[in-house]
């Protein structure tokens, strides 16, 4: 497993994250087990968030002891005054255990922080930063425009944003862009949400970038069995891994949902970010609860769509959703009723 440099921030670690977000789902002894092997394994990167409930608290717990130099925290907020925002710091910084954070950043930010933009945000970080509470300043995004942004301005030492071998070349293009400004990218969603079900391209993918640190979400021993198998044998990207990747993208990179959750809430309580792409989660991530009673409700919600494409206006990646989410329920009746077999 090779190491990356993160951008300007220096940060040097394996280029195989662990991402946090899963851990707020198992229990607090589970999630030390996991956290403790993963560190014991050679992961050194991990990614939480406030918004992640107990996912700090877990790391806090699990890493107690651990010289704190030997590993790379990195967390989030989604604040929108200062006032919030030192309150999710000193929340953050207690929760971890730790007196500093090695990369802050602006969690899911719909806009660009700036100085002297009158939010003072911006400054915030600053002063979080003078005081040593953080250490290099971050954002993440799901919207293409805020990312260009926020890379162009030069005012951010990180960028966090989804990556896959599904996306497109508009997306593609912001690694590059992440370099030519000496910034580090942290790549969320390396597995497309659930809908990359194999570990061995989507690790080869991330190899091919040296300014990139891939997050996997983990929540399972077996998942972090697999990422951990790689720090000896590290895939790497070959002319039948390049073919099995195109046929993905064929299938799948045109009209699908990345689950991102922008589109929600939606007025007549449908799950968008579910039910939009159920079609590839029961195929492509088999499992009997998509197909459970609670599921066949959320989906027959779909009928009672108002088309008022709130959702589509929102949408990060310019989905039709309103066809899509009918797509999703014809499909899906048709699952249930035997005409369409799995």
């Amino acid at each position: 497993m090779k190491e990356i440099v993160l951008g300007k921030t220096k940060i040097c670690v394996p280029q195989n994250g662990f991402g946090a977000l899963p851990i707020q789902r198992v229990s607090h002894e589970k999630a030390k087990e996991l956290l403790i092997k993963a560190y014991e394994g050679g992961m050194r990167f991990f990614d939480t968030a406030r918004a992640y409930s107990d996912s700090e608290e877990k790391i806090g717990a699990a890493f107690e002891g651990i010289p704190r130099e030997n590993y790379i925290l990195t967390s989030k907020t989604m604040a929108k005054t200062p006032e919030d925002f030192w309150k999710d710091l000193e929340s953050s910084l207690s929760n971890l255990k730790t007196d500093y954070v090695d990369v802050y950043q602006f969690h899911c930010a719909n806009q660009v922080y700036k100085p002297n933009d009158s939010t003072g945000m911006y400054e915030a970080m600053l002063e979080a930063k003078k005081q040593g509470k953080i250490r290099h300043i971050g954002i993440t995004a799901h919207k293409l425009g805020i990312a260009k942004e926020a890379i162009a301005s030069d005012l951010y030492e990180t960028l966090q944003f989804p990556l896959s071998y599904l996306s497109s070349e508009k997306e593609l293009e912001l690694i590059s862009m992440c370099k030519e400004h000496d910034m580090g990218y942290i790549a969320m969603k390396g597995l497309a949400g659930g809908l990359i079900n194999q570990s061995v391209p989507a690790m080869a993918f991330m190899q091919q970038f040296d300014n990139v640190i891939p997050i996997w979400g983990i929540q399972k021993e077996s998942e972090l069995k697999e990422w951990l198998s790689f720090m000896d044998k590290t895939p790497k990207m070959d002319e039948e891994i390049k073919r099995f990747i195109e046929k993905e993208k064929k299938e799948l990179a045109k009209d699908f949902c990345r689950g991102c959750g922008y589109c929600m809430p939606c007025p007549t309580g449908i799950v968008i970010n579910q039910c939009a792409r159920m079609s590839l989660m029961v195929r492509r991530a088999p499992s009997q609860n998509w197909l459970s009673e609670s599921w066949q409700n959320e989906m027959a919600k779909i009928e009672q769509c108002l088309h008022c494409n709130q959702c589509a206006s929102k949408c990060p990646y310019e989905l039709d959703t309103p066809s899509l989410l009918e797509k999703n329920w014809e499909d899906y009746q048709n699952i249930l009723s035997g005409k369409t077999k799995l």
